[in-house]
């Protein structure tokens, strides 16, 4: 039996709540997760888990073991980064949680060139919904923020900033027209994620020293389409269902091929930051650092928008009359 192997299947039963999630997140049957345990328990002549058809629960003797068992895997991760940092090329697998509209449209696309860079290092990715605090399950985690201020003990470096603006087709604004103020979205069909009931616009960029001194908050009519799935938001928007809210960085393509248009220049909804964050240990495996500094390269890693700067439809600065894109869609 591999007993490292044996305790890591341990921990990720516990953490996922179930053999079956454990399974799935370890690429291995249901079978083989339930096998590697039972022969964990049987070596060690101790049940760790109780099974229950509702859920699991860890036995007295579990929760020791599991405490212990968290303690020497990190160590071992530890070891095994400090030799790593003697290679001269960064290896390994590395683990990394993701939103997933950043996964899908940022993530996906560059990471081809990561792996020209570095051919050795491997990626497990998880992307199964918002994130907002490191797992410390995985060695990079990409947090995105809105206004509420980083707080955990891990290590974090900003990757960007993305607004999240008006989008429609250009099919869509040249049938119902193009709003000139967000008061005139009232005359148009909204899609909403389900939780918002109102939409705050805010004029000018969001480093403008004086944005926000004009805003606009409108409760829409029903939306045509609510959902959480941004890129349900995103794929109906590009089929001309409405005028979407939509991060910078899920829009930057579309926008570029002109697939949709920016809506209200002069106004975004708001503003998350994105970063890359790690947990905090005494060595940082070489692929982690690698594969960090790769991102922090790719977007910059300053409080700017790259992706409405790469689309030429940077929200408009207070006090500015026009832009390209507004001229376009006068």
């Amino acid at each position: 039996m591999d007993r490292l192997h044996s305790m890591r299947v341990f921990c990720r039963v516990i953490d996922s709540g179930s053999f079956a999630a454990a399974a799935r997140e370890m690429n291995l049957s249901p079978a083989v997760v339930t096998r590697l345990v039972a022969d964990l328990e049987e070596h060690l002549g101790a049940r760790l888990i109780n099974r229950t058809t509702r859920r699991l629960a860890l036995t007295d003797i579990g929760e020791a073991y599991l405490e212990r068992t968290r303690l020497i895997l990190t160590e071992v991760e530890e070891a095994e980064a400090l030799a790593s940092t003697a290679s001269s090329e960064p290896r390994g697998h590395l683990r990394l949680l993701a939103p997933p509209a950043f996964a899908t449209h940022q993530l996906a696309k560059h990471l081809p060139k990561f792996h020209a860079r570095y051919p050795k290092i491997t990626i497990e990715l998880s992307a199964p919904g918002p994130v907002e605090t490191v797992d410390e399950n995985f060695d990079v985690t990409i947090i995105s923020m809105g206004r509420r201020p980083l707080d955990g003990d891990f290590v974090a470096r900003r990757l960007a900033n993305s607004e999240v603006i008006a989008c429609a087709s250009p099919e869509y604004l040249d049938k119902k027209g193009r709003p000139a103020h967000p008061s005139d979205l009232a005359f148009h069909e909204a899609m909403l994620p389900t939780f918002l009931r109102e939409i705050t616009f805010v004029q000018g960029a969001f480093d403008d020293d004086d944005a926000g001194v004009e805003s606009f908050t409108l409760t829409p009519h029903r939306p045509l389409l609510g959902t959480v799935h941004t890129d349900t938001l995103y794929a109906a928007a590009l089929h001309g269902l409405g005028i979407a809210g939509l991060p910078s960085f899920v829009a930057e393509d579309a926008l570029m091929e002109h697939a949709l248009e920016r809506v209200l220049p002069a106004w975004h909804l708001f503003t998350v930051s994105l970063y890359a964050a790690m947990p905090r240990r005494k060595h940082v495996p070489a692929r982690t650092r690698a594969f960090v500094d790769f991102l922090v390269q790719v977007f910059g890693g300053e409080e700017k928008d790259p992706w409405l700067t790469a689309a030429g439809c940077e929200t408009l600065r207070m006090g500015r009359k026009t832009c390209p894109m507004s001229v376009a869609a006068a």
